[in-house]
């Protein structure tokens, strides 16, 4: 096993289940195909070579995947902060000396973004991905941290900021990635196909 962990957290393509912001403007079939176009781009940039690729489902692990050496698994735990400390517990325990989680809203996250957040897990302790909204596109860090999934509102433009207060009570090291945007809002679609029409 690599001792480098990519933890991709996904949600299974079911009609009605996501990108629901969206789908109240354009319906659900477009929110489905957008969703499906944002894990498309997600996985065309997971760096094969670099880490082990775990794929974290939502609801179950689907009959059919594309990546036959990816690792597949199932979100457990009762919000997100607790899903991904799973995670983390999960393949730190299965030998994994770094590990860096990411979700599949980001449309902008590119693989040298993700090589980097590596690189960086050998002189830092933690790596964040700030998001426009607040939020984060991608936590790493080289040690288990649990605690820095408690207490955070998730889904609020507070998540950033919670997590950073949590770094520097806890006086751990960390780098900032570049800021990028999420695409959760009919907004976020008409800005990212102006780019990518």
């Amino acid at each position: 096993m690599k001792k480098k962990a990519l933890i991709l957290f996904q949600k299974n393509l079911i009609l009605g289940k996501v990108k629901t912001r969206i789908a109240a403007g354009v319906g659900e079939e477009k929110a489905l195909g957008i969703y499906s176009k944002l894990v498309a781009l997600t996985y065309k940039e997971l760096p094969t070579d670099v880490a082990e690729i775990f794929v974290y489902f939502s609801d179950e692990i689907p009959l059919f995947h594309p990546e036959k050496n990816h690792s597949l698994r199932i979100q457990l735990g009762k919000d997100l902060g607790e899903r991904m400390e799973n995670a983390v517990e999960e393949v730190m325990a299965a030998g994994c000396k770094q590990v860096v989680i990411i979700g599949t809203d980001c449309p902008e996250l590119k693989a040298h973004h993700l090589i980097q957040a590596f690189s960086l897990l050998e002189t830092v302790q933690v790596v964040l991905g700030p998001a426009e909204d607040g939020g984060y596109y991608l936590i790493g860090m080289n040690s288990s941290y649990p605690f820095l999934f408690d207490g955070i509102s998730w889904s609020t433009d507070m998540v950033l900021a919670q997590t950073l207060e949590l770094v520097h009570d806890n006086k751990l090291s960390y780098h900032l990635l570049p800021t990028l945007y999420d695409l959760d809002t009919q907004q976020d679609w008409e800005r990212f196909t102006q780019k990518f029409p």
